[in-house]
């Protein structure tokens, strides 16, 4: 007989969860000049003191409570290329504390011997629609485009996050996924600002934000935008129709940053406030990172010449199919690509692709990882890596199970800014770690348990640790069918 777990049961995990998630008080620096016609500066983070960085809807994360963990006798990546043989990992009030061969277990700390298992840094998404585009799939849930209009840089993907999308916890049990960035789609040029989440239970998205992540803005190129909007007899319908939208759209943006920069510096009449114009005041300031969806090698290069023309920065092309082309320029203008292991095929722009992909920008030296873009990939991130990893060793790029690790962790940490916080098992970073039952590349492995900030979120061997949401249904082994 099939059981699902109730809502009642589920009611009793939101009571906790409020409980341990409630919000933290957040100050306010000085406002500017005129209070009523500037938003307020915030105090921290990103872009302190600045208007374009004010955040009306603050994170209240709070990390939930862990024990003083100390894991032996289990082989580590640290995800930063480093591998330790029979290692130990000790982590105590949400952080890293040790990671080395041999660790003395101080008192009361609890012990899991790792024999035969492996350790990582939790995996980090950086292109997911969890939330936006949750399940179940339907129109009432499609709340991942506002396809009105080229440029939406004026939304917001957080508030279209569902927290009880399902999709959150099977990323979390199947996949180790501890941290996503999650976007708007890509029908616009502009498509709006991406929001960085830990993969934790919340009733909220405040109580799911990142602290101190910079926001991300979406955008694209290529057939999206000029199909949308060219199907609709307007502006963009081509390729160049996209590249005039978007430098349009900057010079803009370029005039309302030096009016905000001179009423902020000299005082005066303030200028009328802009919402999207905010976000790209953001990003031509360097707090906010360019999170570009872009397929073709020619593409990325135009895109590369505009930023310069603008003065704003690419932070990561996502999919990027044939970036492997232009290595060598991604390396010189310190921007990553986020791609997939073997999609292809879908679409003309993503005809190019090769398996050797992720490899060869290694090998280039530039920043490179794996994404998802998908609810069902991003369960299994460490597989589609392994396909990967293959294909570089069948070109003879020989690179290490280690080395490939930073492919799910460190380098999407640095594409989002938050690799000083996350994305590698160094002391003083936050305790997202999986313990994984077997060597992850295999396809036969499974994460064992998943911690967030020290704290164990999932558990295989303890059924009161197997998660599920009212809105999936149950599956044999999962937990909550009996």
């Amino acid at each position: 007989m099939t059981k699902r777990v109730g809502r009642g049961q589920m009611l009793m995990v939101a009571v906790a969860a409020s409980a341990l998630l409630a919000g933290c008080a957040t100050d306010n620096a000085p406002r500017p000049k005129t209070a009523a016609a500037a938003p307020p500066a915030a105090a921290k983070g990103p872009g302190a003191g600045k208007g374009y960085n004010h955040d009306p809807f603050p994170s209240t994360y709070k990390r939930y409570p862990g024990t003083s963990t100390l894991v032996t006798h289990v082989t580590i990546y640290d995800g930063e290329g480093g591998k330790i043989d029979n290692g130990s990992a000790l982590f105590a009030d949400g952080k890293i504390v040790a990671i080395g061969g041999s660790i003395a277990a101080p008192a009361g700390v609890t012990v899991i011997d790792g024999k035969g298992k492996y350790l990582t840094p939790g995996i980090i998404d950086i292109h997911s629609h969890l939330g936006d585009y949750p399940s179940p799939g339907v129109q009432a849930n499609s709340d991942g485009n506002e396809a009105t209009s080229p440029v939406t840089a004026d939304v917001w993907a957080e508030h279209s996050i569902w927290p009880q999308d399902p999709g959150f916890s099977r990323a979390l049990v199947n996949g180790g996924v501890t941290t996503l960035q999650i976007l708007p789609g890509s029908a616009n040029l502009f498509g709006g600002r991406s929001a960085v989440i830990k993969n934790v239970y919340a009733r909220t998205v405040q109580q799911m934000k990142f602290p101190g992540a910079p926001y991300g803005l979406k955008m694209a190129c290529g057939e999206n935008p000029k199909r949308v909007y060219g199907s609709k007899g307007r502006e963009p319908s081509t390729r160049m129709g996209n590249i005039a939208v978007d430098r349009q759209t900057w010079a803009r943006a370029v005039e309302y940053k030096r009016k905000w920069d001179k009423y902020e510096k000299d005082g005066g009449e303030p200028p009328a406030r802009d919402i999207g114009m905010d976000t790209l005041r953001g990003v031509l300031a360097g707090e906010i990172l360019v999170q570009n969806h872009c397929y073709r090698a020619d593409e990325m290069a135009i895109v590369m010449d505009m930023a310069k023309e603008f003065g704003y920065h690419v932070s990561t092309f996502h999919h990027a199919v044939e970036a492997y082309k232009i290595g060598d320029l991604l390396k010189q203008n310190d921007t990553c690509a986020a791609v997939w292991a073997d999609w292809w095929g879908f679409k003309m722009e993503s005809y190019d692709a090769i398996s050797e992909n992720l490899a060869l920008l290694q090998k280039a030296g530039a920043c490179a990882m794996i994404h998802s873009d998908d609810a069902n990939g991003i369960q299994r991130l460490n597989q589609e890596v392994a396909k990967a990893l293959a294909a570089g060793r069948r070109a003879g790029i020989n690179l290490s199970d280690a080395l490939a690790w930073t492919w799910l962790t460190i380098n999407p940490a640095k594409a989002l800014g938050i690799a000083d916080k996350t994305g590698s098992l160094k002391p003083g970073k936050m305790a997202d770690l999986v313990l994984w039952n077997n060597n992850p590349f295999s396809v036969y492995s499974r994460p064992e348990m998943v911690w967030i900030d020290g704290a164990l979120l999932y558990d295989a061997n303890n059924p009161k640790l197997r998660p599920v949401s009212d809105f999936e249904l149950g599956q044999p082994g999962s937990g909550d069918v009996k």
